[in-house]
């Protein structure tokens, strides 16, 4: 199948799947495609063990491994969907709880990587730079499900803005440490540089630096451009063009890609909305990048249910995704905890806030896309199996009962 007919085949089981999950399930959308599409995955699996002649299961598989997952979101969707999910997040609400959003997005993805890390390679017996691959890439929690679920909960302005900043940048921060630890791990032989730590701190400084850079340099071109232009049609598409021109060139130059594109987000999504665009303008903007964003959305599900294909079914690798569960939710809990803790002593915290992000940092996409870009070898089925057991738990265990911890605990006199 080339491109075209595999997006279309995409979009349309989107729409269709997102049509019986309205009609029947009632589920909130993103997550109701992906359990509908897990769902018809596993029903083709059991069809296809109760008559194996007629290979259904082979065809679709052969389908969904010919689409490469990891280079489609990476190199393609992330860049849009963290855009549209900076373009609502005010840079005054984000510069009032900075300190939490930086200590989230480092010391607690560090953490966070370590405890995975150590745990993992204790379950399995794994190499303990593998095992830490392994925490880097399924500690970022994922944007596109947290901020949909914020609009399920009623939460307080300030933790409402800690829960997004934090997913927005702790996805980036992850993806670089992921880059930095599989440098390490699988060294290129061909490279002429060196690979111990202060090379892989020097890459973490280009990586992050380098894309934040970029993407406030880019975003204030675009700005500065959009004053001298009212045409909503127009200014549409230049926030389109920063968004695909934008990620491609972070590619290119080797730098953080996702944190190229929340920087640019930012920057447009509040000082250019407030002195770039007219009023109509606004509107127009902000309805297109929350329509690219539910479709994104619905198609990047749907992709995560059908990669149920590309997991090895051993009852081993199954049980060791259960407890790889309970092992990033252990994570999760130090990675909000700790920094909460410090900062305690010097500024006031929502009530609730240590269970309800640590519920509430939900895996997703991200994750699974990060597994299956791993170089081949004897550890990689089973990452790939407890990442997806990880992301499927979080997004719908996870994903359909924070909303209703949030509402509970954020009103309760004091839990942190």
């Amino acid at each position: 199948m080339n491109f075209l007919q595999i997006t279309s085949l995409l979009i349309v089981l989107a729409g269709a799947f997102g049509a019986l999950n309205y009609l029947f399930l009632k589920l909130p959308s993103a997550i109701g495609i992906l359990v509908v599409s897990l769902l018809a995955s596993l029903g083709i699996v059991l069809v296809d063990l109760a008559a194996p002649s007629l290979g259904i299961a082979d065809v679709v598989r052969t389908t969904v491994t010919g689409i490469d997952f990891s280079e489609a979101l990476l190199e393609g969707m992330l860049g849009l969907l963290l855009f549209a999910g900076a373009l609502h997040v005010k840079l005054s609400d984000l510069k009032a709880q900075w300190s939490v959003v930086l200590l989230m997005a480092t010391i607690g993805v560090a953490l966070s990587t370590a405890i995975v890390g150590f745990g993992f390679s204790w379950i399995t017996g794994m190499p303990l730079m593998i095992a830490l691959i392994f925490g880097a890439l399924i500690s970022p929690t994922d944007p596109v499900a947290v901020l949909g679920v914020l609009r399920e909960a009623d939460l307080p302005k300030e933790l409402e803005t800690q829960i997004a900043g934090e997913s927005l940048f702790n996805d980036g921060v992850g993806y670089v440490v992921f880059l930095v630890l599989v440098g390490i791990a699988f060294p290129d032989p061909h490279a002429h540089h060196d690979s111990g730590l202060a090379a892989a701190a020097q890459l973490f400084a280009q990586e992050a630096l380098g894309g934040a850079v970029l993407g406030l340099v880019l975003g204030w071109l675009v700005f500065r451009v959009m004053r001298r232009i009212d045409d909503y049609a127009l200014e549409v598409l230049l926030t389109l063009g920063l968004a695909f021109g934008g990620y491609e060139l972070a590619v290119y130059l080797h730098v953080s890609a996702p944190i190229m594109a929340v920087c640019a987000g930012l920057l447009i999504g509040d000082i250019g909305s407030k002195h770039g665009m007219s009023a109509q303008t606004r509107e127009y903007v902000d309805a297109f990048w929350k329509l690219i964003d539910e479709i994104l959305n619905a198609v990047l599900f749907l992709m995560i249910g059908f990669e149920v294909f590309a997991i090895a079914f051993e009852a081993s690798f199954l049980v060791t995704g259960v407890m790889a569960i309970a092992l990033a939710l252990v994570a999760r809990l130090a990675a909000v905890a700790i920094p909460v803790l410090l900062l305690r002593p010097f500024r006031e915290f929502s009530n609730g806030v240590i269970p309800i992000m640590t519920w509430g940092g939900l895996k997703g996409g991200i994750s699974v896309a990060l597994a299956l870009s791993l170089p081949e070898g004897e550890w990689k089925p089973v990452i790939l199996t407890a990442t997806y057991v990880v992301v499927i738990f979080s997004i719908i265990i996870q994903g359909l009962t924070v909303a209703r911890l949030a509402n509970r605990f954020g009103r309760a006199p004091d839990l942190v």
